[in-house]
């Protein structure tokens, strides 16, 4: 059977990443130049030998942006629903192993977190929860997108992968897209970052996409954990799914993040993960965002509160399509949660309504919705 576990079985991990690190400068130029949709083009762009041509690849990769999408930003928020989470990774808050206060919100709870966040004016919220199947199983986050479905245009979800049938099931409540990270798709160093639980699985969790393709879903959103394992390597096999997944399920869109590792708070002391972990910069991050836009004329492109006041509002303009705001990333956060429930610390704080500004001030048009839909209750 055809997928994509299968076809990168046999794909070796260092020699991939050998042949990324030996591209050399003709390669990037005749990349630059062809600007086809290939991963031939890709793997050169990522490179280090692309490195001195950033100001022509941000050139490039903003005039692609704007003739597709226009000069136009969608905003959309995370709602976390629950930070009770049966797996362990080292690199997140919400791992089973660490001593933090647990909770779950109610449907009281959570209607009050999504007019608050209605009330700051989105109209697209992404739904967040770990990964436990008995407390934030199929059927609470069944109920969870009926009652945000009324209040929002577009739901989209963030939560433990799950079978085809389910997300038919949830596709019906409402859902419009999922997003799965893989986190690394370094086979042999996956288990080290996930030693417990079910996200252990490699295999299950790598399939997860094909299973919403399966299911019809509107949009897969996909991505890795920049810093957990080479970048450069990780984004190729990346761009390689999304890839495979365009040309096999090509009724759904799709869309790439870009996660940073950000500190965490562990056993009440922070630990600042990005120590000792593949960092990848701000420059670097800018030439894997113009890669993937030249390459990719109609992927979205996300970037989340993750990043920087200064560096998102630089980086929107060089092929970023969405982006969140106000965010917080704990349970009833929005409403006076505790802080010491967030998942990750994130760097840029200001309300939705002074990014918007930011955004409209730059001649950008700010965009909270997609479409009208039959479930909005006005």
């Amino acid at each position: 059977m055809d997928t994509f576990e299968n076809i990168i079985r046999d794909l070796e991990w260092e020699k991939t990443r050998k042949e990324i690190m030996e591209t050399t400068t003709e390669e990037v130029l005749f990349a630059l130049k062809s600007r086809q949709k290939s991963l031939r083009n890709f793997k050169a762009l990522i490179s280090p030998a692309a490195a001195p041509f950033l100001e022509e690849m941000a050139t490039i990769s903003h005039q692609a942006t704007q003739k597709r999408f226009g000069k136009t930003i969608q905003m959309y928020a995370p709602l976390y629903l629950s930070n009770v989470c049966q797996n362990i990774c080292p690199y997140c808050a919400f791992s089973a192993d660490n001593p933090i206060p647990r909770k779950t919100l109610t449907e009281t709870e959570i209607r009050e977190e999504a007019m608050s966040l209605k009330n700051a004016g989105f109209d697209h919220v992404l739904l967040v929860t770990g990964e436990a199947q008995h407390e934030v199983g199929t059927k609470y986050i069944g109920k969870a997108i009926s009652l945000v479905r009324t209040i929002f245009s577009q739901v989209s979800i963030e939560v433990q992968p799950l079978e085809t049938e389910e997300y038919k099931e949830l596709i019906k409540n409402g859902l419009t897209s999922v997003l799965v990270y893989q986190e690394t798709y370094h086979r042999n160093r996956y288990k080290i970052h996930h030693p417990k639980g079910k996200k252990s699985n490699y295999a299950f969790r790598l399939a997860t996409p094909e299973r919403l393709g399966a299911a019809g879903i509107h949009k897969i959103g996909l991505g890795a954990l920049l810093g957990l394992e080479d970048w450069r390597t990780d984004s190729y096999f990346t761009a390689m799914h999304l890839f495979y997944l365009e040309k096999k399920y090509w009724k759904s869109k799709f869309s790439i993040s870009f996660p940073r590792l950000r500190p965490i708070e562990r056993d009440t002391r922070k630990a600042n993960t990005n120590q000792a972990m593949n960092v990848i910069s701000d420059r670097e991050l800018v030439q894997l965002i113009c890669a993937y836009r030249i390459c990719n004329d109609f992927v979205e492109l996300s970037i989340s509160t993750r990043e920087s006041e200064t560096f998102r509002d630089y980086i929107f303009q060089l092929g970023i399509t969405s982006m969140s705001a106000g965010s917080k990333t704990n349970p009833g956060g929005y409403v006076g949660g505790e802080k010491s429930l967030e998942q990750f610390e994130i760097a840029d704080h200001r309300s939705a309504a002074k990014i918007s500004e930011v955004v409209r001030r730059k001649g950008y048009e700010v965009v909270w919705k997609d479409w009208e839909n039959q479930w909005q209750i006005v």
